[in-house]
């Protein structure tokens, strides 16, 4: 080795997958080349190119059902992602942070999610493999779209490449001078049950629906992202039934609240009228700070469920041990005096109690209410707004709602809890 100290370069952290990546590229030794060089003899007419010949071998089984290995799409590297600039900060959530940058290619401004690695243990979260996959499933004009997903230094850098949209409905909630019109309102809610229906069609449960989770561009499209929480549902649910773990408090449904394990796209559609109300009035319908808060906010809105109005209600496993309320009318028409019947009947089908009875969302796309006058907006007459995605101006939040929730520091609601 020389003493003769070369000419320096800056140096980068090497990770494991530049090491990996290395080795595939490095070119083969002589040795092996020699060995690829070798040919085998010409098939005789004994060889097995005719499998039924007597001599010949047979034919290596091979499901019909596995296609074969040339119809694979071939498997290719992940960018970099210093192949984007970035540019600022946009948010950062329970199961990433949200970066807004710049394509050095093309010049696109994108947003890039950094998903949290590196407190995991077991490889690659479920939870990253399960948004992914959704987002490439549930391709739609009101689904944010995925691009790719491109990799840094380490391991524990992993971003996935998104569309970037200028709002998210909860900030320009708290930002506009006055609350959407009543045919904006309807606009919105359309896209949102259009994209909730498509993801449902694929077999895919959001379960975080919330404002914030729901982006808007300038020209009044809103796109529904964040499938951090989203996973594929159907028979069977799996060992021990699904998680109640789900859906931000504000949002969540009395299913989940009670310890429902197992569950459908009802509480989607829960969501869905807890973000209906909010588009009204401009606040979230159900501000608690426990779950236990939530459930008696729940009942003085609707009432006290009955076994006329759930069913299944004793069967929860939490019902048992709930004090119920004395029975009361629900108050749907006192919070929501200015809403028109249609209206107040479509919130009241998807605020309902029974799971079974909620509306679904094809079923509300074809309500009434969006008939009746006034009729939707079209989107390319909503007004603009500064968007704080981008770092114009922004005013003070006047609430902050919940996270999603995490298993690794989240408490369920017990029996001890409730009595």
């Amino acid at each position: 080795m020389s003493s003769v100290a070369g000419p320096s370069t800056p140096s980068r952290k090497r990770s494991k997958w530049e090491g990996d990546a290395e080795e595939e590229t490095r070119p083969a030794s002589p040795v092996r080349r020699v060995k690829q060089k070798v040919t085998q003899p010409p098939p005789t007419s004994s060889s097995n190119s005719n499998p039924g010949q007597h001599g010949s071998a047979p034919p290596r089984a091979r499901s019909k059902f596995v296609p074969q290995r040339n119809h694979h799409p071939p498997i290719l590297s992940s960018r970099s992602v210093y192949s984007y600039e970035r540019l600022n900060q946009i948010e950062e959530g329970s199961y990433g942070v949200v970066y807004r940058a710049r394509d050095k290619d093309t010049g696109e401004i994108v947003a890039l999610k950094k998903l949290k690695l590196e407190e995991e243990k077991n490889g690659f979260p479920i939870t990253a493999l399960r948004e992914i996959n959704a987002l490439m499933t549930c391709r739609h004009e009101n689904v944010v779209n995925i691009r790719e997903v491109v990799v840094g230094d380490t391991l524990t850098q992993v971003f996935v490449v998104m569309d970037f949209i200028e709002h998210d409905l909860k900030t320009l909630l708290q930002t506009m001078p006055a609350p959407f019109l009543q045919s904006e309102i309807k606009t919105l809610l359309l896209q949102l049950l259009s994209a909730v229906d498509h993801c449902h069609e694929n077999w895919i449960l959001h379960r975080d629906l919330k404002t914030s989770n729901l982006l808007m561009n300038n020209r009044g499209t809103i796109k529904v992202a964040d499938f951090g929480l989203a996973r594929r549902y159907g028979d069977p649910v799996g060992v021990g039934g699904l998680t109640q773990l789900v859906v931000t408090l504000w949002y969540r449904a009395p299913e989940l609240l009670l310890g429902a394990t197992k569950y459908s796209t009802a509480v989607d559609l829960w969501s869905v009228g807890c973000i209906f109300a909010e588009l009204l009035t401009k606040e979230p319908l159900f501000q608690a700070k426990n779950e236990i808060e939530l459930i008696s906010m729940i009942f003085k809105l609707l009432g006290p469920p009955t076994h006329a109005s759930w069913p299944g209600y004793s069967d929860l496993p939490l019902a048992k041990s709930m004090n119920l309320p004395s029975p009361q009318p629900a108050l749907f028409r006192q919070q929501f005096p200015h809403l028109s019947a249609n209206g107040l009947d479509l919130m009241i089908s998807l605020l309902t109690y029974d799971p079974a009875a909620r509306i679904s969302a094809a079923e509300a796309m074809e309500h009434p209410y969006f008939k009746e006058s006034p009729l939707p907006k079209h989107p390319d007459l909503f007004g603009s707004f500064p968007s704080a995605a981008a770092g114009e101006k922004r005013k003070p939040k006047m609430y902050k709602s919940p996270t999603a929730p995490r298993a690794a520091d989240y408490k369920i609601v017990t029996e001890f809890d409730i009595t």
